[in-house]
């Protein structure tokens, strides 16, 4: 094992490795995305909560105006910012240590193929927090549900619109509404969160057993 890589080299090695998982996932999922009624949802979790898009301002926004929110919103729709909040914290801590492993020992540089990622997730050893990662994404989604089942919950969040863009946080509110808008749309999210918690816990068993293909289920 060659010495830790610098912390620079991690990061310019992050936009990759986040650019090869949002694609690998737009592949798993390219069935729920071409589904009328699942598309918009799948989207949400692309783009909000698995997209490249670096969500770390938007985390803070969200420390800063908690006091405020905790006034304005509902406590049900909380729960799904809280936890994404927990999700991001989580993916940043794993997609910096894959990319160490990647970088450091596996020599990745410009190009991140299937062999190598798997070979860098395994050498993570971290199966513990990657279910953990896969269960946060999946109550993300339950919570949103739960949340579009309130119309008082929904109402609230709608009046609270002009007092968040006011205060400065419009682009908080803007996720709660865009994933209460695509799960609005489902009209019933078990089957959804059904079937991404089922591929994900399969693809990561399948990358612990050394599977040759663990993204072909």
């Amino acid at each position: 094992m060659g010495a830790a890589p610098q912390p620079e080299r991690i990061a310019t090695a992050l936009p990759l490795l986040r650019a090869w998982q949002t694609q690998r996932l737009a592949r798993t999922y390219a069935d729920l995305a071409a589904d009328e009624r699942y598309g918009p949802a799948t989207a949400f979790f692309l783009s909000d909560l698995y997209g490249e898009r670096d969500f770390t301002e938007r985390d803070r926004s969200v420390e800063r105006a908690y006091p405020l929110l905790r006034r304005t919103l509902p406590k049900a729709a909380l729960a799904p910012m809280e936890r994404a909040m927990e999700l991001h914290e989580l993916t940043v801590k794993l997609d910096a240590q894959l990319c160490g492993v990647l970088v450091g020992e596996l020599g990745v540089k410009d190009r991140i193929t299937e062999a190598t990622y798997a070979e860098g997730y395994r050498r993570c050893d971290n199966r513990a927090e990657r279910l953990r990662q896969i269960e946060l994404a999946v109550a993300v989604g339950a919570d949103l549900d739960k949340v579009v089942a309130k119309p008082l919950a929904r109402r609230m969040l709608a009046l609270s619109r002009k007092p968040a863009r006011a205060a400065g946080f419009g682009e908080l509110h803007a996720f709660l509404e865009r994933g209460l808008d695509s799960f609005r749309h489902m009209g019933g999210a078990a089957g959804f969160l059904t079937t991404t918690e089922t591929r994900e816990k399969a693809i990561l068993e399948r990358l612990f057993a050394k599977h040759p293909r663990p993204f072909d289920l």
